[in-house]
C-alpha cells in the first residue's frame, strides 16, 4: 500500500509563522507596528490553537498586512534562511519520495513554493492559498474560493485529493490534527521543534520533536541514524548559557542535575560540566550511552584514560576562555555530527571530510593488530563498497571511520560490533 505525507509549512517545514514575518517586513516603518505585531500574532496563535475559526483569523491577518510583491521577494529571502534544521538535513528523503511528499498549508503559495521546490518537492504537491493583487502589487485579498482559506480547509482538501494508501499528517496546528479528527489520515505527529501547541499536542498520536525522530518511528531512511532529541545531555556545574543554546538548538534533550549520579550519567548521550564537577573516573565504568564529555575547564590525566578505555571522548578548554563559548560545543557537535576528533584531549586526531550518498560507521576498539583487517572482511563478506576509511590509533585505542556506500544488512552491524577488542560502535548516519 502506498504511503503518502501532508507536511504543514509554517511553523513545521518553517520555523516561523509566514504572515507574521512578512507583517514585520511589510510594517517596517508603520508608527503602531509593534500594535499590529500582536494583533497578527494572536490572531495566528488563536487559529492554530483551535479557539478561532480559520477563516476569520486569515481575513484579519491579510487585512493588516499592508503588503506588496516587493515585501514577498524579502520574505521568500527571509524564509529560505528559517528552514526547520531536521528538515533542512533531510534533503535526501524529499529527493527520494517526490511523488509521496505534499505541502498542504493554509499559507500562501506565492512565498511557499519558491522555499519548498529547493527541497525537491513538486510544485504540483504544494497546495496552499494564492493571494490577490491590484495593479500596482499590492496585496489587497486572497482566493475565497480555496477550501485552505475556509475553516476544515485541509479536510475538503484530502476528500477533493482521495489518495490511495496510508496518509500521515506533520504539523503544529489545529488545522493539521483535523485531518484526523476527521478520519481522513492514519496518524497525526504534532511537530514541535519550533513550538508546542498543548491542545495540539495532547490529541496528536505521536509528538514528533524533529523530523528525524518521524522518520526514526516509521523506519524510514533519514539523515542521521538516531535521533537528537533522543540523546540526554547532562548538565552539571557552570556551564555558559550560549553553549547550550548551541546544544537545544541541535535538537538534544538538556537535563539539568545538581552532581553527577550514576544513574544521570547512565542515560547520558552527552556530559557538559564544570572543572569542579568532573565525574570520577570509576563512575564512567557504566556509562554505556555515554559518549562525549564536553568540560568547561580542564581534565586531568587519570580521567582523560579511564574514559578513553571506555571509548568516550574528552573535549577540555584548559584556559577556560569567555571569549570563546562556542568552543566547546562546536567540537562536541563536530563528533556527534561527522565523527571528528580534532582537539580531543583524551582520542587520536581525526577530521575527516563528509561524503555524500554514504553511510559513515565508526569503530572504536583497543590498539591491537589485525582489527582493521577484521573490520573489511565483514564488508568484503557482505559485498559492501567502501568509498572512505580512516584509521588512528593512540596508545590506548584505534579509531576508525568508514564511509560505505548505502544499502546492506543490518546483520553488517551486529557483527561489526562481535568483533574482539571492541570498545564501542555506532552507525553516524
Amino acid at each position: 500500500m502506498e504511503q503518502y505525507f501532508i507536511i504543514d509549512f509554517d511553523s513545521t517545514f518553517t520555523q516561523v509563522e509566514a504572515l507574521d514575518e512578512l507583517a514585520r517586513i511589510s510594517l517596517k516603518n508603520h508608527p503602531d507596528r509593534e500594535a499590529i505585531y500582536k494583533q497578527i500574532e494572536d490572531l495566528t496563535n488563536a487559529s492554530m490553537e483551535g479557539r478561532l475559526s480559520f477563516t476569520e483569523s486569515l481575513q484579519a491577518r491579510v487585512k493588516l498586512l499592508c503588503a506588496n510583491r516587493d515585501h514577498l521577494k524579502m520574505l521568500i529571502t527571509h524564509l529560505k534562511k528559517k528552514v526547520s534544521t531536521s528538515f533542512s538535513r533531510n534533503t535526501a528523503f524529499f529527493k527520494n519520495h517526490q511523488d509521496e511528499v505534499l505541502i498542504v498549508s493554509g499559507g500562501f503559495k506565492e512565498f511557499i513554493i519558491p522555499v519548498v521546490t529547493e527541497y525537491h518537492i513538486k510544485k504540483e504537491n504544494i497546495y496552499a492559498n494564492t493571494f490577490v493583487f491590484d495593479e500596482e502589487g499590492n496585496i489587497v485579498g486572497y482566493d475565497k474560493e480555496n477550501p485552505l482559506s475556509q475553516e476544515g480547509g485541509k479536510v475538503k482538501l484530502l476528500k477533493e485529493l482521495n489518495l490511495p494508501g496510508d496518509i500521515y499528517g506533520i504539523g503544529d496546528g489545529y488545522s493539521d490534527f483535523q485531518l484526523k479528527e476527521s478520519g481522513m489520515i492514519k496518524k497525526f505527529f504534532a511537530f514541535t521543534e519550533n513550538i508546542e501547541r498543548k491542545s495540539v499536542a495532547e490529541k496528536a498520536d505521536h509528538i514528533t520533536p524533529s523530523f528525524d525522530e518521524f522518520l526514526y518511528i516509521n523506519k524510514l531512511p533519514r539523515a542521521i541514524s538516531y535521533p537528537k532529541n533522543r540523546i540526554k545531555c547532562l548538565i552539571v556545574g557552570q556551564v555558559d548559557e550560549e553553549a547550550l543554546a548551541q546544544m537545544k538548538r541541535e535538537g538534544y534533550n538538556l537535563r539539568h542535575r545538581d552532581n553527577i549520579e550514576e544513574k544521570y550519567l547512565d542515560e547520558a548521550g552527552v556530559l557538559f560540566c564544570d572543572e569542579a564537577n568532573l565525574p570520577k573516573p570509576e563512575q564512567l565504568q557504566n556509562a554505556g550511552r555515554l559518549k562525549v564529555i564536553g568540560c568547561f575547564g580542564r581534565v586531568g590525566r587519570k580521567l582523560a584514560e579511564a574514559a578513553c578505555e571506555k571509548g568516550i571522548i574528552i573535549f577540555d578548554d584548559p584556559k577556560a576562555n569567555p571569549r570563546n563559548v562556542d568552543f566547546i560545543p562546536r567540537r562536541v557537535l563536530a563528533f556527534m555530527n561527522e565523527g571528528k576528533t580534532h582537539m580531543s584531549c583524551n582520542f587520536p586526531d581525526l577530521q575527516p571530510p563528509r561524503i555524500n550518498n554514504a553511510h559513515r560507521l565508526i569503530h572504536i576498539h583497543k590498539n591491537v593488530p589485525g582489527i582493521l583487517a577484521q573490520i573489511n572482511e565483514v564488508f568484503a563478506n557482505h559485498n559492501i563498497n567502501i568509498v572512505g576509511e580512516f584509521l588512528v590509533t593512540n596508545p590506548q585505542i584505534g579509531y576508525v571511520i568508514t564511509d560505505v556506500n548505502t544499502g546492506y544488512d543490518t546483520q553488517v552491524l551486529s557483527q561489526l560490533k562481535a568483533i574482539e577488542e571492541t570498545i564501542k560502535f555506532r552507525l553516524l548516519y
